[in-house]
């Protein structure tokens, strides 16, 4: 084990400034054993550190390595295991719990004894010894004290460290001087006890020389110790005299001690004093009021801009004294609060005054305005408030300041405002509906006059009061029109018929001129209105200083009208709750002001859909213009949502003239003694599509007319088909091609985007019945001529060859001779004539299709010709019999034809 600890001290802890003091070889317990070195280590440099390092044998070779290093002092328990009983196996505890098993139970004593020591002597943290015996613990301190005398610490201290160094290694100094003494006596090693004997005579001599030394200084000592006398003798008075100085700094001292206290105490006034004075110039700046502004708020013009400016002045300056933040202590002085108590009086004898003479303002700008309505009853204008309003706005900041200070007598300057204002616009609201509804059923009585035929003078009244007997085409007129269509072809030639002509010519030039001035009504009734709201909640907002920059998410329905209640505030603070914020306040009050807005605009529409059903298309137009420029301007303002509800009632109105029309087309009735020609509910969706396009051009609710159209349409062809066949007087394939024709023309007149699919099914409809009229009327004329060659297909059809036909007895060339001499030119040119005639009496004059038609019948008897001519080539080859007339002659009979007629 020396060996070992020589190697490890050699190798491992010289190179490292260290000192290996006591060595166990352990292993870790319950595992596999590989055998380490667990090393006590001090360092050789101050301050002493001391450590437990563990080595173990490399795996490459012999010699062995640090592997891990533990400070002594983070060692807090050491655990023997069982201190009666020998056993290998002890426990350390630094940040874990290590378990070793030494190789000897002596080892591990002499190992857990070295670190006891160590712990006494270097560290302060004193280490938990646990089941170890306190014989081996005291073993120590017991050897110091029978060999060093008590009071010698240093001497103690030395022999501890000699008992706790049991080896250490020679430096190179000591072993040169032992080289040189062994070589100078050669029998040193061979006879230890001559070389002995040498050294304890040498030692002798030594001692001899030293005792001599010391008793030839004896005389040196004496004279030493004299001087020691006379130096204790100087610092005896020394001392004395320091003494005295003391006395005397004695009594300094206490007079520097008084006069530092008065000093303290002369401080701490001067700096109360300071304290004081702060206090004093802080009330007096913030919590004094001067006598210009104590004038001003009692007896202050609020009548004029000069005292107006003061007394804002005056009020801002009170608020300020009164919101001030005392400090602590300051609401207990009898002084501050009557301060307080007389800002108070002040506080309410202002808002008196103000809240008074603002009501008279009110109820004088209530008077004013109504003078002024009787001019304004003769044009349709309404009256401008922004005197009104400009003259108010100088109150706005104090409104402001009593609306933080007393929000009661502000809540009920915005009710009386409301009240006030609320008559007034009602008064000047319903004058100027009034008047808009005067200039439009004027016109309409004037229009009325010629639109309808005479009648008695006491009917007039009767007339204009049932203004929706006269909504344009659709209604009053539509009826006009369904009775002249069931009328004859010659009846609507006759005079009386002309005169029904002309006066629904005059109706349709009226109900032009009607529109246009409806139109132009409407729109400057909106114009008038739209300015009017935006000035007053502009106006509401700036005076009582309510925010307008939030959304607005409910209508006039969902908000309670506010007749009889007010704008409620809590009892435990100034701050409105009951109304969620600003905004809603300001809706409120524009509500209250202007709640007859929307039952004037709503009845104002009503009577232009009495007026004319058509007036709907200009009103949607109009409203949804008015509505996006209203919401691009402030989507959360009153005008906006108003607008809103109104043009909800304006679709409403269109989506019932829509309806009416496709009613009154499923309700049409045709005459069985007339023809039908172009039906009217045709005419009329031509008319409608006409103004429409007019009026929605680049309009917002485009697509709400392309739906519209689209309903329209869809009933105007189902109901073509349906009039066609109930028609008895006319061919269905005539009021089919007519019709459809008709309907053609229009909407690649008007090019209609979303028609376009109807457009090219109209006009397939027209070929198609065109064709088929032609078809069924030609075959009149030959009938003999096409029953034979009907025969003729027929025979052939069941498989008999053309040129065999004409050996039938039948269709032989005999029968075909005297088929063809039935019909020479002439009688082909009489039967031309008559199918011309019949083809004037079914077609009417208004579509101009009767050359049209004349023209593909010419186109399809010239087919049939030829059809004739090539069956009698194939079918009675070489037989020489052809027609008696040829193709010109057909066409110079249809030509002479259509010039007689």
């Amino acid at each position: 084990m020396t060996a070992i600890k020589h190697a490890l001290q050699r190798d491992i802890f010289t190179p490292n400034d260290e000192r290996l003091l006591s060595i166990v070889n352990v292993c870790k317990a319950g595992k596999k054993k590989r055998n380490c070195f667990l090393c006590a280590t001090v360092t050789t440099e101050r301050p002493v550190q001391v450590n437990v390092v563990k080595v173990k044998k490399s795996d490459k070779g012999d010699f062995y390595k640090r592997q891990t290093a533990w400070a002594l002092r983070d060692l807090a328990v050491v655990d023997a295991k069982d201190a009666v009983k020998e056993n290998p196996e002890f426990d350390l505890h630094f940040d874990k719990v290590y378990k070793w098993v030494a190789s000897s139970t002596t080892e591990k004593n002499t190992f857990i004894s070295c670190i006891w020591k160590l712990n006494q002597r270097y560290l302060r943290k004193k280490i938990d010894f646990i089941n170890v015996s306190a014989q081996l613990l005291e073993e120590l301190p017991k050897v110091a004290e029978e060999s060093v005398p008590s009071g010698e610490n240093q001497s103690v201290t030395g022999g501890d460290e000699e008992a706790v160094d049991e080896y250490q290694e020679l430096n190179a100094r000591e072993e040169q001087d032992i080289e040189i003494m062994m070589e100078g006596c050669e029998y040193a090693i061979s006879n230890a006890e001559a070389f002995a004997e040498k050294l304890s005579r040498e030692l002798q001599v030594l001692d001899g020389a030293n005792i001599q030394s010391i008793m030839a200084s004896e005389k040196q000592v004496n004279i030493l110790m004299t001087l020691l006398d006379e130096a204790l003798k100087e610092v005896d008075q020394i001392e004395l005299k320091l003494s005295s100085y003391e006395e005397m700094l004695q009594s300094v001292k206490e007079q520097m001690d008084q006069i530092s206290e008065s000093n303290h105490l002369i401080h701490l006034s001067n700096t109360n004093n300071v304290k004081l004075l702060s206090e004093i110039e802080f009330l007096v700046n913030h919590m004094d009021l001067a006598k210009g502004h104590i004038k001003a708020l009692q007896e202050g013009d609020l009548a004029s801009s000069r005292g107006i400016e003061a007394c804002t002045n005056a009020a801002d300056a009170l608020l300020q004294c009164m919101n001030v933040a005392l400090r602590p202590g300051h609401d207990m002085l009898y002084a501050v609060k009557q301060q307080q108590q007389r800002f108070s009086d002040l506080r309410e004898q202002f808002a008196r005054r103000l809240a008074s003479h603002l009501n008279n303002v009110f109820v004088q700008q209530g008077h004013d305005q109504s003078s002024t309505l009787a001019q304004h009853s003769i044009e349709l204008t309404l009256p401008n408030h922004h005197p009104f309003h400009r003259d108010l706005l100088r109150y706005a900041k104090l409104m402001e300041w009593l609306k933080s200070t007393d929000y009661g007598k502000y809540e009920g300057l915005t009710k009386n405002y409301m009240d006030y204002l609320s008559r007034l616009y009602e008064r000047e609201i319903k004058d100027f509906f009034e008047v808009a509804k005067i200039k439009m059923t004027g016109t309409t009585k004037e229009g009325k006059k010629f639109a309808t035929l005479p009648r008695k003078e006491s009917a007039v009244k009767q007339e204009t009061e049932s203004l929706h007997g006269s909504s344009g085409k659709l209604t009053g007129s539509t009826s006009s029109l369904n009775k002249l269509s069931v009328q004859s072809s010659g009846n609507r030639r006759s005079q009386s018929s002309s005169l029904l002509d002309m006066g629904n010519m005059s109706a349709s030039d009226l109900d032009v001129a009607d529109r246009t001035k409806f139109d132009k009504i409407f729109e400057q009734v909106l114009s008038e209105l739209e300015p009017l709201c935006l000035a007053e909640q502009d106006f509401i907002s700036k005076f009582f200083k309510l925010q307008q920059h939030q959304s607005m998410g409910t209508t006039m329905n969902e908000v309670e009208e506010m007749d009889g209640g007010t704008l409620s505030r809590p009892h435990n603070s100034g701050v409105p709750q009951a109304i969620s914020s600003e905004k809603d306040m300001i809706r409120q009050m524009m509500i209250k002001i202007f709640r007859s807005i929307e039952p004037e605009l709503n009845n104002l529409i009503a009577l232009g859909d009495k007026i004319d059903s058509f007036n709907s298309l200009y009103m949607l137009v109009k409203m949804s213009h008015h509505v996006w420029t209203a919401q691009n301007v402030d989507p959360a303002s009153f005008l906006s949502t108003t607008l809103g509800n109104v043009l909800v009632t304006v679709k409403r109105n269109f989506d019932k003239c829509i309806s009416n029309q496709i009613k009154q087309m499923e309700e049409v009735k045709i005459s069985k003694k007339s023809k039908v020609g172009i039906l009217t509910f045709v005419a009329e969706f031509e008319e409608f599509a006409a103004l429409a396009e007019s009026i929605f051009k680049n309009a917002e609710r485009r697509g709400d007319l392309d739906k519209a159209y689209i309903k329209l349409i869809r009933s105007v062809f189902i109901n073509v088909e349906k009039v066609a066949n109930e028609s008895q007087k006319t061919p269905r394939d005539v009021v089919m091609m007519e019709n459809f024709h008709h309907i053609f023309a229009t909407l690649s007149r008007l090019k209609i985007s979303c028609l376009e699919a109807e457009k090219k099914e109209a006009k397939q409809k027209y070929t198609d019945h065109l064709q088929s009229y032609v078809i069924y009327s030609l075959g009149q004329p030959l009938e003999k001529l096409n029953h034979f060659f009907e025969g003729v297909e027929a025979r052939v059809a069941q498989g008999i060859r053309e040129e065999e036909v004409s050996y039938q007895l039948a269709f032989n060339k005999q029968e075909l001779r005297k088929v063809i001499k039935e019909y020479p030119g002439k009688e082909v040119k009489k039967g031309l004539d008559n199918l011309y005639k019949k083809v004037d009496k079914h077609l009417c004059e208004e579509e101009n299709l009767l050359q049209v038609v004349w023209h593909s019948m010419q186109d399809e008897f010239i087919r049939q010709y030829k059809h004739f001519e090539g069956l009698i080539a194939r079918c009675y080859p070489g037989s020489g019999v052809t027609m008696e007339f040829t193709i010109q002659d057909i066409l110079d009979y249809c030509s002479s034809i259509a010039q007689s007629h």
